[in-house]
């Protein structure tokens, strides 16, 4: 896509490279480098860099015990492999892999707002958002990262307007509002290692029952 003005910043591509990103972010990076061939070049770069800088390391030897077990992983059967999920509609490749081909399921939150929760453990969480054309979502700040893709529509807050193929990186100096756009409703997959901050009441109080 070539309208995408909000990428992904680099430290996180290059995490993501090295393999040193959380589940959720990482969903959510691979999405949008389906979406961004600019996005996708820079993380081709920071892999070929991570590659060379593996070539220039010096080799370390292996004890006898820990060769022999390679030699026996190596000689087990593979596992199957498993099934491989593309593009659907709106919904790139990784959010498909992990809905493992099957349509959405989508909860209620109120207001005619609708979430689905791909992933949640201790650390984190990534969602899919289904935001009504003019909807805002509540007012809130974050304790941590929040990484929002849009896959249709758009919306728009205090940082600027963010359509498909955009993210928006929050973290916990953004307070704002989104506000869903007219035309097609809004759909976003949204990552975030810690639970937002409303700020007003009602919200706080539905956040454990939406795990948001």
């Amino acid at each position: 896509m070539t309208d995408i003005t909000h990428h992904i910043p680099d430290r996180l591509l290059a995490a993501y490279a090295a393999g040193h990103l959380e589940h959720g972010f990482a969903m959510v990076v691979a999405a949008h480098v389906s979406m961004c061939d600019s996005c996708r070049a820079q993380l081709g770069a920071h892999e070929a860099l991570g590659g060379a800088v593996l070539d220039g390391s010096a080799a370390e030897g292996l004890s006898e015990d820990l060769k022999l077990r390679v030699l026996d992983m190596l000689d087990a059967p593979a596992p199957p492999e498993p099934p491989r999920f593309s593009r659907s509609g709106i919904y790139p490749g990784p959010v498909m892999q992990t809905l493992s081909g099957r349509p959405v399921k989508w909860s209620a939150l109120g207001m005619g707002v609708r979430q689905s929760i791909l992933h949640r453990d201790r650390q984190s969480s990534v969602r899919l958002l289904y935001i009504p054309p003019g909807m805002a979502v509540p007012d809130h700040g974050h304790n941590g990262l929040e990484l929002t893709l849009v896959l249709q529509g758009a919306f728009h807050d205090e940082t600027g307007r963010f359509g498909i193929g955009d993210v928006e990186c929050a973290d916990d100096d953004l307070e704002h509002t989104p506000i869903a756009e007219e035309g097609d409703p809004c759909i976003c997959l949204a990552a975030t290692d810690a639970a937002l901050r409303f700020s007003a009441v009602v919200p706080r109080l539905l956040q454990p029952l939406f795990r948001i």
